[in-house]
């Protein structure tokens, strides 16, 4: 009996809690009648009987709304019988009154529980949508460790239309994150075709270039199919995305952006390194020529992390307007495990924004560990920092 105290004390301390707050109206019920039957006649404090059902409705449902609603016209009728006035009209208007004030409170009672319930259904939707959509990437690919982390908006409940998937292939890894403009069911649609297009083509182009190439005629042949009715949004839908590429055998990153936001190497020393790539327009504005889209190579050696982002974190502000200052937080956490970066990126974000997040956030950190080849020579030198890599010479 004794091991079982402890969990007994778990489940009734919601109940008590619940329950003492409660005591409130009802003392106030107590109070009121009581001082209204032993003052004079002349004075009323009847009236102040409201304020127990108003008080109730907070953090009460209906049914103990109408409950408490009909102790305070009780009490009012107790006033009137110890003063000999129960069937005057000075009693029955105001038991009148009461009661129908009562029954509005409880008639809002029951309109915001429904909206609640209402909200938690979209909610709980939207969540399971947005985890069906986002698949959690796997913990290790390859030499990689990931992690990802989706923070959705608090203030509405609409779908975002952050994205990011992986994909493993014969030689490396592949990777994208993107941001579809706009949000609820057109951005998730938009958000689930380049996902589901991504997923199919990364095993299938052998340059990132045609690989972005690919995922721009499905954006096309989507956007064809499914034009807005507004013409004032004809033409302004697209997504921007960065795909990047990581190859077993060379202590680099290729990547390929889309009008996205470059990603921050984070290095030893808590060093953050942000490269500067040479962006092609976001998909959805018609670029389906490989050539047209760039392939910047950075050195990714281990030990190195990688750290991808959607714009809903750096434009993340503060009480006072000021930006999430992501750099110089991710560079304090440099040295960690991607779960654990993001992990203190995540309650950092937080704390800067109480909480309040206009846009939802995606973040991806991924790492290269060390993987033993024997008898494997590497034998081309990559220079620090960033530079322009011709397509030609990666499609083979």
């Amino acid at each position: 009996m004794g091991a079982r105290r402890p969990h007994v004390a778990r489940v009734w301390q919601p109940w008590l809690s619940g329950h003492v707050l409660l005591l409130i109206p009802i003392a106030l019920i107590v109070l009121i009648t009581f001082a209204d039957i032993v003052t004079p006649r002349d004075i009323v404090l009847s009236p102040l009987l409201a304020i127990a059902p108003a008080i109730t409705a907070w953090f009460e449902g209906p049914r103990v709304t109408a409950f408490i609603g009909v102790l305070a016209v009780a009490g009012q009728a107790l006033t009137g019988w110890r003063h000999d006035l129960l069937l005057s009209r000075n009693i029955l208007a105001p038991m009148a009154a009461l009661a129908i004030l009562s029954g509005v409170v409880v008639f809002f009672c029951v309109v915001r529980d429904r909206q609640r319930r209402q909200l938690a259904q979209v909610r709980t939707v939207a969540e399971a949508a947005q985890h069906v959509l986002l698949w959690p990437l796997p913990t290790q690919l390859g030499p990689l460790q990931l992690a990802c982390l989706y923070q959705a908006a608090e203030e509405e409940a609409e779908i975002g239309g952050d994205l990011y998937a992986a994909a493993r292939t014969d030689s490396g890894a592949r990777v994208m994150i993107g941001d579809v403009r706009g949000k609820g069911l057109p951005a998730l649609g938009e958000a689930a075709l380049l996902l589901g297009a991504f997923r199919e083509a990364a095993h299938q182009h052998a340059s990132l270039p045609q690989l972005a190439a690919a995922l721009e005629h499905s954006i096309a042949r989507y956007l064809t199919d499914f034009e807005p009715e507004h013409e004032g949004e004809v033409g302004e839908r697209f997504v921007t995305a960065l795909l990047l590429e990581f190859p077993d055998d060379e202590p680099v990153i290729r990547m390929t952006s889309c009008g996205h936001l470059a990603p921050m190497l984070l290095g030893p020393y808590h060093t953050v390194t942000m490269p500067s790539l040479h962006p092609a327009p976001p998909l959805g504005i018609g670029l389906t020529d490989p050539d047209q889209h760039a392939l910047d190579v950075l050195p990714f050696g281990p030990g190195d992390t990688l750290l991808l982002y959607t714009d809903g974190i750096i434009e993340a502000r503060d009480r006072h307007g000021t930006f999430y200052p992501l750099a110089e937080r991710a560079a304090q956490w440099s040295g960690h495990h991607p779960e654990a970066l993001l992990h203190h990126l995540q309650r950092d974000l937080i704390a800067h924004t109480d909480g309040r997040l206009d846009d939802d956030v995606a973040l991806i950190a991924i790492r290269r560990t060390p993987i033993p080849h024997p008898g494997h020579h590497l034998g081309r030198t990559f220079q620090t920092g960033a530079f322009r890599y011709p397509s030609e010479s990666t499609e083979s």
